[in-house]
């Protein structure tokens, strides 16, 4: 009952003198408001990213060629990964379930009178649907014989169809891949952004259409994509493959491989890292913000001792106790941070969502509960720091005196 009596003086003390109050928090709401905002933004690419990752299970890896850095006036040493090498780790290596090679290239796709150009045309095997987890809704994905025989497919997204204007049934429609004429058998199911890619603006066609489209180099730099048997086969499976990918690349004992391999975990905790060390910049920041806010909140707290010197000798003189006047201004203190934070989470959060909506093709915002706890927590950290002295000072105030004052 006494705490929600102190609670109640105030909030009466803060509606006295609503201006000032409202800009005395306006650092916390700021600073809250901010760090909110960031951490929605964040956490809605980190949390889509790892639904997406997840779904393609414990078992999945990616294999891909290291970028090779050259120092002016030096060649650099050209890096290979091709499809003979992920056809000699489906033919040698035990423990690999299933593999597609997969070659990026961008092209400009044509229907009639429409045109368009999409994220990316990725040269695929008739595995990508079960090694990425990325199923056909309506038709069908390429198959074996469809690669064999070389025939003339494409599998396109939503977006795609969308833009080329192919009605509500695209499945037998001929459009051009640059100039290579292509029946579309499929159209996939809508997954939006993945790993920063639209994967509904997206094509895709057979390995060696795609060699066909972008040129042989093409060939040399190759993503592997593969499932392995179980996840208990990962890290043997990762292993092998690197001893073969050596040996194949003729690899020195003291020279690094040219090339990674990346299991689900491990691009996953390299995204969160990423992501991670992006809010904690910007958290820090933001803390000036939070600095700022705290030492006005103990500016006001301080005017308000002042202001009130009188009312504390009248509490003093009816029996109020030092820790009575201490835990009232205290709770004060608290109270004005907790509001600014409580606003600052609510701006935040909105600005979070307006502007995830304002980035193309950008997940939503997605705010979870530690960040509540935290912004919350924090608001009442520094209420209680910097309302600790001004509610001292008033503990300590004389009653004769403050009765006395004027």
């Amino acid at each position: 009952m006494v705490f929600l009596e102190n609670f109640r003086i105030a909030l009466a003390a803060l509606r006295a003198n609503l201006m000032r109050s409202i800009l005395t928090t306006l650092g916390i709401i700021i600073g809250v408001a901010a760090v909110i905002a960031v951490v929605s933004i964040v956490q809605g690419l980190q949390y889509t990213i790892t639904q997406q990752l997840q779904g393609v299970g414990a078992t999945f890896m990616l294999i891909q060629a290291k970028t090779e850095r050259s120092f002016p006036g030096m060649i650099a040493r050209q890096v290979k990964l091709t499809y003979e090498d992920g056809r000699a780790v489906e033919q040698k290596v035990a423990g690999v379930k299933m593999l597609t090679p997969a070659i990026f290239g961008r092209a400009t796709l044509k229907y009639k009178d429409r045109k368009h150009t999409p994220a990316a045309i990725i040269g695929v095997n008739e595995n990508w649907q079960d090694v990425n987890n990325h199923t056909v809704e309506k038709g069908r994905f390429f198959s074996k014989l469809d690669l064999e025989n070389r025939h003339k497919v494409v599998v396109i997204g939503t977006k795609v169809v969308d833009e080329l204007s192919l009605g509500p049934d695209p499945l037998g429609k001929e459009i051009y891949v640059n100039i290579y004429p292509a029946t579309v058998i499929g159209v996939m199911e809508h997954k939006g952004q993945s790993l920063g890619l639209d994967t509904d603006d997206l094509a895709f066609v057979p390995f060696d259409s795609a060699l066909n489209l972008f040129g042989r180099n093409a060939g040399d730099q190759v993503q592997l994509r593969l499932q392995a048997d179980s996840a208990e086969m990962v890290e043997p499976v990762k292993d092998n493959i690197t001893r073969l990918l050596r040996q194949r690349h003729r690899l020195p004992a003291a020279e690094p491989d040219d090339f990674q391999i990346q299991t689900q975990d491990e691009i996953l905790d390299t995204i969160n890292s990423i992501l991670g060390s992006i809010t904690a910049v910007v958290g820090g920041v933001v803390g000036i913000a939070l600095l700022v806010g705290g030492i006005g909140i103990m500016n006001i707290m301080l005017v308000s001792v002042t202001e009130r010197t009188r009312e504390i000798g009248v509490r003093k003189a009816v029996g109020a106790r030092r820790q009575d006047v201490l835990i009232q201004f205290l709770i004060e203190a608290v109270t004005l941070s907790l509001v600014g934070g409580g606003i600052g989470l609510l701006l935040g959060y909105g600005l979070g969502v307006v502007t995830a909506k304002l980035i193309p093709n950008f997940p939503p915002a997605h705010v979870p509960l530690w960040a509540v706890v935290l912004a919350f927590g924090f608001s009442a950290i520094v209420g209680i720091f910097f309302g600790i002295y001004p509610a001292a000072k008033a503990s300590r105030l004389d009653p004769i005196d403050a009765l006395r004052y004027e």
